[in-house]
């Protein structure tokens, strides 16, 4: 790949801050923008501002078609069956909600089980214990081993009669660890179980289809995906949206309105209550072939060099503690240095021009599970480079100098 052309096409990489130039290395809590995605908003305001699917004039029609056109998109970043399958949401942590709250309302009674993991990210365990609270649903989790890995054997205990949905991450947001999510769909689907996928940490990383992984659901954010805010995707497989209710009711999800009662629009329009983010959706679509034209395959490569070397490094630091050892790993690496408060670090660091994530990356249950209060999180993208890994390595070992 051509790093310099990359990092061209993302102006803010080049920002200076505190006297110094930008090394960003926050990229799982959001990514940067290519140029791209930004003047298609631009654009769309400009040139095709109007509400969709529900005008006969041009510009409603326009817009319509670019929208719909960016539901394509997605469905072959993903390989989905039918563009209908592809609903468009808010984000990853809406997508989730959604399928908790439908899915139990459809499916789920009380007593009956949904097994998730330690690991997840809270919009996938809250969203599950607002259902504990509205069906009586319970939760099973599953747990994981020292090196940060799920333990298959204790799922399988964990499924009986009552399980209704698995629903476990792709790639863990604060230990980096890409969980076999293939072995866990074959163990669920042979006791006819659905399972969720999170891939709001994968998605971005890998190529992913849904077919060949033949999950029930998945779901991710586009301002994870280089797109923009307010964005986000939950692929269903057909024959569940068409059994699942609604999440929202209001425009468009509709069929027919009267007082006596209301009929529901097809798929994926039952699901897309209201006006969508339309302009958004159109930028996400540029994003997702901005990502295919460089290659999945070729970003993967070059961010595990990234992650090979900069775990590497790291490792060299003196009373350094790396959380997630697995060998499956993607693009995430969580530590702590001594005594030196994960916070001090992040700050010192900030200091120095170098952007990372610190705290419990809103996984409080795997924090305690660790021990620990939070991590400082550095996440890669493939336009950092192996330079801005040594301004990393060289601002820790400056902290830890400070510290004494």
């Amino acid at each position: 790949m051509d790093i310099d052309k990359i990092r061209s096409d993302f102006p803010i990489l080049s920002t200076t801050v505190y006297g110094n130039p930008l090394v960003y290395l926050d990229n799982g809590a959001t990514t940067q923008k290519p140029k791209c995605v930004v003047e298609e908003i631009d654009k769309i305001y400009y040139t095709t501002n109007a509400n969709v699917h529900r005008g006969v004039h041009y510009l409603s029609q326009k817009a319509t078609d670019l929208a719909e056109e960016s539901r394509v998109v997605v469905q072959q970043y993903i390989n989905a069956e039918h563009s209908r399958e592809v609903i468009f949401t808010k984000g990853t942590t809406e997508s989730i909600n959604l399928v908790a709250h439908s899915f139990c309302r459809q499916f789920c009674k009380e007593g009956d089980e949904i097994i998730i993991s330690a690991m997840e990210h809270h919009a996938n365990i809250v969203s599950w214990q607002l259902q504990e609270t509205i069906k009586g649903i319970k939760i099973k989790v599953i747990p994981i081993n020292e090196k940060g890995e799920l333990i298959l054997d204790e799922m399988k205990k964990l499924i009986s009669t009552k399980t209704r949905l698995i629903s476990v991450t792709h790639v863990s947001n604060v230990l980096g660890t890409i969980n076999p999510i293939e072995e866990i769909i074959e163990i669920a689907h042979n006791h006819d179980i659905p399972v969720l996928i999170d891939a709001a940490q994968s998605v971005q990383h890998m190529v992913i289809d849904v077919q060949k992984l033949d999950c029930d659901f998945l779901v991710f954010s586009g301002h994870k995906v280089y797109g923009p805010n307010g964005v986000g995707v939950l692929y269903g497989k057909e024959k569940w949206l068409n059994q699942m209710p609604p999440y929202q009711g209001g425009g468009e999800m509709i069929g027919h309105v009267s007082f006596k009662g209301t009929t529901f629009n097809e798929l994926p329009f039952k699901f897309e209550a209201g006006t969508p983010n339309y302009p958004d959706v159109i930028a996400f679509a540029k994003a997702l072939n901005y990502i295919k034209n460089i290659g999945l395959d070729s970003i993967k490569s070059y961010e595990d060099e990234l992650l090979q070397y900069c775990s590497d490094e790291l490792t060299k630091i003196e009373d350094i503690r790396i959380f997630g050892t697995s060998e499956k790993k993607c693009s995430v690496i969580s530590f702590l240095v001594g005594n030196i408060h994960h916070y001090d670090m992040g700050m010192l660091l900030d200091k120095m021009g170098i952007a990372v994530r610190t705290g419990h990356h809103c996984a409080q249950p795997l924090m305690e599970e660790l021990g620990i209060e939070g991590t400082v999180r550095v996440s890669i993208a493939f336009y950092n480079t192996k330079e801005e890994i040594d301004r990393l390595i060289t601002g820790i070992k400056r902290v830890v100098t400070m510290f004494g």
